[in-house]
């Protein structure tokens, strides 16, 4: 029999896990494969959406499902998150003390935001990667009266369009309000252009002279002075502000580095063949990854789909067949009900067309549609 573990119950390892029960059903059936995962909950939480809750447009109960639910049968999940990885001896050991033993095993545990990481950061900001701190945030915002808003960026970060949309969606918040002209939005971000990815600067840019939103770039948050409002970057310049609004540097799950499988949580992983370096039974995907590509759930999605093919491919035949690319797909709420997006892959840079009101309302009907995509079904 061959066993196959997959570690964490997010995207990634949820598409893959019920990618590979299809794929194997006939060797899941015969008892000729074993598919585990272990998760650290028995929830699942679709990320993306904590956006929306910090501008009072969903509930947070709308963002969750029984993990169990989502799975394919044959599947064996345990709520018991891997607390020690032995690569070279094809075993983990979970929280509560068992082992599991594996021919096969795929790591997607993840990350977390690490606000606490830059001092005052995690007193005075509000951000949206957690349930707590989105409806923290739409506290704040639904009493914001006027005055100065600036968005500060820490790297890395999931969701990689999140700064932008987050701006974007305040311009439309506070003139829905009819706030707008006592506000003052100021946008920073830690390299010189408005994005990491080039033409999506570019795009973004002229959005933002458009609707007269002020921005600077080379602003590396150094410290939060909460008392005189004020972000200190590592350049020596300073921010002043009524509001903030933080994008956290992100880290990996702990179990990561405590094992130290990589440097703050991220695996090295061979880029084409999504394997942890030195491992050809190990694969990592998702967050998880070193790989300097956009932590995002559409990242998650293709790898899970080129995991799930290798992975199925071995158990039948002995050998890969195909490699990632690096395929990313990230939509971009640019306000006024209108949305981008930006596509691309290793080779190819993303070119973000004019924003229109159908990509906007395709993003909303994808929010429902998670379901159907965590399942592998889109």
């Amino acid at each position: 029999m061959k066993k196959i573990l997959i570690v964490g119950g997010g995207m990634g390892g949820t598409i893959l896990a019920n990618n590979l029960a299809r794929r194997l059903r006939k060797e899941l059936d015969n008892g000729d494969v074993k598919l585990t995962m272990l998760s650290a909950s028995d929830q699942h939480m679709y990320q993306p959406g904590l956006l929306y809750v910090a501008f009072g447009k969903v509930m947070p109960d709308e963002l969750y499902r029984d993990q169990a639910s989502l799975l394919e049968p044959g599947i064996e999940f345990h709520v018991d998150p891997v607390a020690s990885f032995n690569l070279d001896g094809n075993q983990v050991a979970t929280a509560s003390g068992k082992t599991y033993d594996y021919d096969y095993i795929a790591i997607a545990t993840g990350s977390q935001a690490k606000p606490d990481n830059i001092p005052g950061l995690m007193e005075n900001c509000n951000h949206v990667y957690t349930e707590e701190a989105a409806l923290k945030t739409w506290e704040a915002l639904s009493s914001f009266e006027g005055g100065k808003v600036a968005v500060v960026t820490g790297v890395p970060h999931k969701c990689p369009m999140v700064p932008l949309e987050v701006t974007f969606m305040m311009h439309d918040y506070f003139q829905e309000r009819g706030l707008l002209d006592k506000v003052q939005l100021h946008y920073t971000y830690p390299i010189g252009r408005l994005h990491s990815l080039v033409n999506v600067g570019k795009w973004a840019q002229k959005e933002f002279d458009r609707l007269g939103i002020t921005y600077e770039t080379l602003f590396n948050m150094k410290e939060v002075d909460g008392d005189k409002k004020q972000v200190h970057s590592e350049e020596g310049t300073t921010v002043d502000y009524d509001l903030l609004i933080g994008i956290p540097p992100h880290k990996g799950m702990e179990t990561i580095e405590d094992n130290e499988l990589g440097t703050s949580g991220w695996i090295p992983t061979d880029r084409a063949t999504l394997n942890v370096e030195g491992h050809e039974n190990a694969f990592v995907l998702g967050d998880t990854t070193n790989l300097p590509i956009s932590k995002a759930g559409s990242t998650a999605h293709y790898e899970a789909e080129v995991v799930g093919e290798n992975l199925a491919a071995m158990v039948k035949k002995g050998r890969r067949v195909r490699d990632y690319d690096g395929k990313v797909f990230c939509f971009i709420e640019a306000g006024k009900d209108r949305a981008t997006f930006a596509s691309f892959n290793y080779t190819t840079p993303p070119d973000p067309q004019p924003p229109t009101e159908t990509v906007h309302w395709f993003k909303l009907a994808y929010n429902k549609l998670y379901w159907n995509s965590v399942r592998g079904l889109l």
